[in-house]
């Protein structure tokens, strides 16, 4: 199914977005500085569970991964992911995404986000992008409306945590009638 968003290599000023691969697993993992800004979700700690959560996205069908490469220094800094790929109703969700701290808060981001809206909209014709967060992850819900979504509400018991419990996740979207306007907002972000 991704053949309809393809396996794109896109660059940017800041970052080059390529596609994962399995001998990205040992810098995937060190790209996890900071393990406890990521306890609303499951990231790789130590290769072995790198190359696992690689090889997972690499056989989901309704997935495609990139490897986040911070073109200062060309390092590996973090992982971003089409998901719930959706041809026939021209709708993707954009997530699995972790950076190193050493990013966070910089162009890196926006730069990503504008990159994977870009080929999505303007590029493959999709009209709706949506994001996934634990409902209690206040950086990721503002990272995410600062991007330019919208709000759509609590998705209830909607994915399980590896604690066993279950996650309320926070969903939000843009569609391509707003993409012009977020498109210009992350321009100014990133400049």
């Amino acid at each position: 199914m991704t053949t309809w968003l393809g396996s794109p290599t896109l660059a940017g000023s800041h970052v080059l977005l390529r596609p994962l691969l399995l001998d990205d697993a040992s810098a995937l993992a060190a790209a996890v500085d900071e393990p406890d800004a990521f306890r609303w979700t499951t990231v790789p700690t130590d290769t072995a569970s790198a190359t696992r959560a690689i090889q997972t996205a690499i056989d989901d069908p309704r997935r495609f991964a990139f490897a986040v490469i911070d073109r200062r220094d060309d390092t590996l800094v973090g992982t971003t992911s089409y998901y719930d790929i959706d041809p026939l109703n021209r709708a993707a969700a954009i997530g699995y995404t972790f950076y190193s701290k050493r990013v966070q808060g910089t162009a890196v981001n926006p730069e990503a986000k504008l990159l994977l809206l870009q080929h999505a909209f303007e590029v493959t014709g999709a009209v709706r992008i949506v994001w996934h967060t634990d409902e209690r992850n206040a950086q990721s819900r503002a990272a995410i409306l600062k991007l330019g979504t919208t709000f759509e509400g609590l998705l209830r018991k909607h994915r399980p945590l590896p604690d066993g419990t279950w996650r309320t996740t926070a969903q939000y979207a843009m569609t391509d009638d707003e993409w012009p306007a977020s498109r210009e907002r992350l321009q100014a972000r990133i400049a």
